[in-house]
């Protein structure tokens, strides 16, 4: 492999040839050579976003010249762009202000600029930290990319996926509107209920959990940046924080501004447990859902069966015919794995210690993969499951026949304790509960025919 000589304060490094980065990142791939969990590309999008903010704040406050805030625009739009990837290698476990990362963009950015300097026929030149870094730190360009990443990936990902699944359950809602069904509580049998009416609950979770999680996102619009090493705003305009904020909603329409008080932004990540916390509440409403699509699909013979859903493949390697509800299992491990990713970010936020928090790239690298796990698994979960779900009528009228609580009913024409008298004698004897309340003489079969009708105990 060809290599070329990059320099940083330490020495002298050998970086291969053809990578844009420079001897601080490749120094972070020699050092943390720990694990696979490679930095999210989010992440570097959230960056390359910050930079071409950052620089034409700088030019505008007379820092920076235009042929260098150009250079350095360009560069980043091709991050943006995805044109450049390979270049940003670096792993999750490294430094826990994430400055290698913010190394790595400010080393591609400076590289690349250069080169688009070059072809452009101008002697200037791009540095790294002089440049590309004016005016920052990673203490607040990391937690702020990390904001910019999390609110991007939820607002532009995860919410429009719960829209669709939210419209897919309205719809079945609707389609099961009329559909009475045997209800269970503590997983017994309990009064009467409609299908949609069951659906509707598992649309209504899904409305509370994204509304939930809009309003923490709103949390995330405030930035660090502009706070440099530990709040004070050492080497940076006074207003360079603001006009930072002001470009990144210029950029991409979210409301973002820089936060009023730096020490908080630097040492404490609250605003992202906050938000996480609304996902793990999205999480646990998908637990729900999901056990109840495969509790109520058990079978086909032996279980509950009032639904069906769709055979996407074989379910057993030794068991012919076997059809399981794998797309419910899928979206339950995703479940909990967003549980794990929000005790770890939990603990990692309690790591503030003096003026800054060291725990930030496995905050973020958690914080994302709840994000992306959630959009995909509801995604999945909706298209291969849930549209294809389909009461099965025969079993539920069954079920509705046979159940001893449409006794339930009969309370406030004979009273709670004869009417579970009659449903006692009924299970004790393996009769209906209409021979069992005929025979009890508490009242007669028309009345039982005009008291125990379940269309009107669903309403």
């Amino acid at each position: 492999m060809d290599y070329r000589i990059e320099r940083d304060t330490i020495g002298e490094m050998k970086v291969p040839k053809e990578k844009y980065w420079g001897a601080q990142t490749q120094r972070s791939k020699e050092n943390f050579q720990i694990g696979t969990e490679r930095m999210p590309l989010e992440v570097t999008y959230a960056f390359a976003q910050l930079k071409k903010a950052a620089a034409m704040s700088n030019q505008k406050l007379g820092k920076l010249s235009e042929g260098k805030m150009k250079a350095i625009c360009g560069a980043c739009d091709e991050i943006l762009n995805a044109e450049w990837d390979e270049h940003f290698p670096l792993v999750v476990w490294q430094t826990g202000s994430g400055t290698q990362s913010n190394m790595n963009v400010n080393e591609v950015v400076a590289y690349r600029a250069n080169e688009l300097l070059k072809e452009a026929g101008s002697e200037e030149k791009v540095h790294p930290n002089d440049d590309v870094n004016m005016s920052q730190s990673s203490n607040d360009t990391f937690p702020t990319a990390m904001h910019i990443a999390a609110y991007k990936e939820i607002s532009g990902k995860l919410l429009p996926v719960i829209d669709e699944f939210i419209e897919t359950l309205r719809e079945k809602e609707l389609k099961f509107q009329d559909i009475i069904k045997i209800g269970r509580t503590h997983l017994q049998d309990a009064t009467p209920l409609t299908l949609g009416q069951e659906v509707s609950g598992w649309r209504a979770m899904m409305e509370k959990s994204r509304q939930m999680i809009e309003e923490s996102m709103g949390q995330l619009v405030h930035l660090a940046i502009g706070g440099t090493a530990v709040g004070t705003g050492i080497n940076a305009h006074p207003s360079f924080g603001g006009k930072v904020a002001e470009e990144l909603e210029n950029q991409t329409g979210i409301p973002f501004v820089s936060s009023d008080n730096k020490f908080h932004a630097l040492t404490s990540h609250d605003e992202i447990v906050y938000v996480h916390g609304a996902l793990k509440a999205l999480a646990a409403d998908l637990m729900k859902v999901a056990n109840d699509v495969r509790w109520l699909s058990s079978g086909p013979r032996s279980g509950i069966g009032e639904i069906t859903i769709p055979a996407n493949e074989p379910g057993s390697s030794i068991m012919p015919g076997k059809v399981n509800p794998t797309q419910s299992e899928a979206v339950t491990m995703v479940a909990t794995q967003v549980f794990g990713n929000d005790a770890c970010i939990g603990f990692a936020a309690s790591q503030g210690n003096f003026e800054l928090n060291v725990f930030k790239p496995v905050i973020i690298y958690n914080m994302l993969q709840s994000i992306r796990l959630l959009t995909d698994g509801i995604r999945s979960f909706n298209d291969k499951c849930v549209k294809g779900m389909e009461a099965n009528e025969e079993v539920i009228q069954e079920f509705v026949q046979r159940s001893l609580m449409l006794v339930t009913a009969l309370n406030p024409h004979i009273g709670y304790e004869k009417a579970a008298e009659i449903a006692k004698n009924a299970h004790k004897s393996g009769s209906t509960l209409k021979e069992a309340a005929i025979e009890s003489e508490y009242l007669t079969e028309e009345q039982y025919d005009e008291w125990i009708n379940p269309a009107k105990m669903v309403k």
